[in-house]
């Protein structure tokens, strides 16, 4: 169990036994924030006022409250608003309304490459690759037209992600998505419905790893179903999303998509250019180098199947990083 695992779990239980809350604000979703430092004093410095948009998801919840305290703790008063979908916050964050939310590099940089190059650009002539650094690069290319500024992608990503049983994983020696391939058996891929004409999701499969998908079971994209479905054995393989936290619990593993097929999704903090300051910009890059994929996941078992508080949550990993206080 990984370090971050267990102070997860001890912050549950002490949340159990006392009812003691740890963090000054509420989750992303109530649209509360505290205004003092992450250690319940006065902040460090006064820096102004500025706005996080926070998607109305477990994962954007917790980002947005990973924000809302490196930034308090900067010496930022911290406002949450919660957004529902980024046609909606795009307009708010170019407008200066919110001044930063938390994005995935390649499904934004794609987003603005339709803006500014019309609906059918990300498919005619993508910007986005598995590379974070060249996709926020084409992010921030982009972001100039419209005010927007990408900072240090994390190395945690959500991107497409490919289960199996861990018992099979294991029978086989399989780590990999190649390994499957080399396996050279049929597989039933339990997955979106349009998988068979995304690029990312069937034909990819069988292009990069030379997978034998025979049947698309359309029950969805790391949906219950899905996740149940490979675990009964109805299907051999199926999609998720690589932060997905409830995996271990159906007895289900990744396989590393070692080809780099998918794109590079990984969280990266954009912020409108009006409100962009050197102490904004390295509060939030801190958590750059930290932040892992494996890290996002537990986090989000803690909220999804714990019923811990995003804030908590947020708060407990970022004091065990050492970037608070």
């Amino acid at each position: 169990m990984s370090a971050v695992r267990r102070r997860l779990l001890l912050l549950g239980v002490g949340l159990a036994t006392t009812g003691l809350l740890v963090g000054c604000g509420g989750d992303a979703a109530d649209g509360d924030a505290g205004t003092d430092g992450a250690d319940g004093g006065e902040a460090s410095a006064d820096l102004g006022s500025v706005t996080v948009g926070g998607p109305n998801f477990t994962e954007g919840q917790l980002m947005t409250e990973m924000y809302r305290l490196l930034l308090e703790d900067a010496g930022y008063t911290v406002t949450v608003t919660t957004v529902d979908a980024r046609e909606l916050y795009a307009p708010a964050l170019q407008s200066g309304e919110i001044d930063v939310v938390p994005e995935y590099a390649a499904t934004m940089a794609e987003f603005l490459n339709a803006q500014v190059n019309g609906p059918d650009a990300p498919s005619t002539d993508p910007v986005a690759s598995s590379d974070a650094a060249a996709t926020v690069e084409a992010l921030n290319t982009l972001g100039e037209e419209s005010g927007l500024v990408a900072l240090e992608p994390a190395e945690a990503a959500n991107q497409n992600g490919f289960v199996v049983t861990q018992d099979f994983a294991e029978a086989e020696g399989l780590t990999t998505l190649t390994e499957l391939g080399d396996l050279g058996q049929p597989i039933v891929l339990a997955a979106v419905e349009e998988c068979p004409e995304r690029p990312f999701c069937q034909p990819g499969l069988e292009e990069t790893y030379g997978l034998d998908i025979t049947r698309i079971e359309p029950l969805g994209f790391g949906s219950l179903q899905t996740k149940q479905a490979v675990a009964d054995g109805q299907a051999d393989l199926g999609l998720v999303g690589t932060t997905d936290g409830t995996l271990e619990s159906f007895g289900l593993v990744l396989l590393e998509d070692d080809q780099n097929l998918q794109q590079a999704d990984n969280l990266v903090p954009v912020v409108s250019q009006d409100a962009l300051t050197p102490e904004l910009e390295e509060a939030l890059n801190a958590l750059a180098p930290v932040l892992t994929t494996e890290d996002l996941a537990e986090m989000n078992a803690a909220v999804d199947q714990e019923r811990q508080k995003a804030a908590d949550v947020a708060q407990a990993y970022l004091e065990e990083q050492g970037l608070l206080g």
